[in-house]
């Protein structure tokens, strides 16, 4: 059973949150698999990385022969009160632009999933925004953006924790053999930066990237407030990665990093698109490391410190294509070759099935 305790000192409540997730270490299953692998009609190891993607898959869903037959993609969406401070070039009235184009399906992660036969949901967390009801979107509104973290924390405890439960409800919910995650909100950048730096122990000037497009004196700016908030928010900070996530986080954030631990608890493995969506990958690991087991790091964005967060983790994403865009466009590109991973290693022909001779 996983705890999340925190205690707000202004609100006087206390904050516990419970999951239970699997372990997916099973040596047996995990000598069946390899043998499986290494018995197709192929020389040994030659899939390279793709065999690692079968086998995680299979330890996660705990059986020797899983299929991936339907797909889906969750981009979380939500507004940030930091954008107050002028941190992004873009207006936040981009944020529910961006989620119509999506259900419209002319946002790049709406063409990608369409091509590859993934279903796509946009999951409102916290966008100021009233949405017509769309068979695509799913309602799960905290708030109309989160507080502006230079000022005080992001969310209150109940908020950050319905959040999470949103999120979680979300994944028990949805219908699939892999997820994939992304997000849109902008100001999510600053919020994830600051995150990184907060829940690591890092200095913020680390982790602050370009994020939509900051450079220059906007860029320095913004590396400024985003210091300055951490450091404000240290002294306050209890140690939890709870505390962290509602100091400086986002509502799309809580959203995916709730997301991950309800596709864990029916074990099901989750895409995990780029650098916003690692910071609640990194919530969900800071909060049970065996989580780890059921995610798939899609690819390294080109913002600045998505290689320093692998790196520290010894974590190998799946492509490298030099993305920023966020959305879930990564997840479907990394979707597409787990998918085929797992193909090959259910439909491959053994040597002794096909008649071919093994090496002697």
């Amino acid at each position: 059973m996983i705890d999340i305790t925190q205690k707000d000192k202004t609100e006087k409540k206390d904050s516990t949150m419970k999951f239970k997730v699997d372990s997916t270490v099973n040596k047996d299953l995990e000598a069946k698999v390899i043998s499986n692998l290494n018995n197709l009609t192929k020389p040994l190891g030659s899939l390279g990385r793709m065999e690692e993607f079968a086998l995680k898959y299979c330890l996660a869903r705990g059986i020797e022969r899983p299929k991936i037959e339907k797909m889906a993609v969750y981009t979380f969406a939500g507004d940030h009160g930091i954008t107050d401070e002028k941190v992004a070039p873009y207006p936040k009235e981009v944020t529910p632009q961006m989620v119509l184009n999506m259900l419209n399906g002319g946002a790049a992660v709406s063409v990608m999933a369409r091509g590859a036969g993934v279903a796509d949901y946009v999951v409102d967390m916290g966008v100021d925004f009233d949405f017509q009801p769309h068979k695509q979107l799913l309602s799960c509104k905290v708030a109309k953006g989160t507080a502006n973290f230079r000022r005080g924390a992001a969310m209150t405890v109940s908020q950050c924790e319905q959040a999470i439960e949103a999120g979680r409800k979300v994944a028990k919910e949805a219908e699939g053999d892999l997820f994939g995650i992304g997000e849109m909100g902008i100001g999510n950048t600053s919020s994830a930066s600051a995150l990184y730096a907060l829940l690591l122990g890092l200095q913020p000037e680390l982790t602050v990237g370009a994020g939509t497009g900051a450079a220059g004196d906007l860029l320095a700016h913004k590396s400024r407030i985003i210091a300055e908030s951490v450091d404000m928010h240290r002294k306050e900070w209890d140690g939890t990665p709870f505390d962290a996530l509602r100091r400086v986080g986002g509502y799309e954030i809580a959203g995916m990093t709730g997301f991950i631990i309800g596709a864990a608890e029916k074990r099901i493995p989750v895409a995990v698109d780029g650098f916003i969506a690692s910071v609640a990958a990194a919530v969900a690991v800071k909060i049970a490391p065996e989580l780890i087991d059921y995610l798939y790091f899609s690819h390294q964005s080109a913002e600045k410190f998505h290689r320093g967060y692998f790196e520290m983790n010894g974590i190998r994403p799946i492509l490298q294509l030099d993305m920023r865009l966020g959305e879930g466009t990564g997840a479907v590109l990394a979707m597409q070759i787990i998918s085929q991973a797992v193909k090959c290693y259910n439909e491959m022909a053994s040597f002794a099935s096909a008649g071919v001779s093994n090496k002697e």
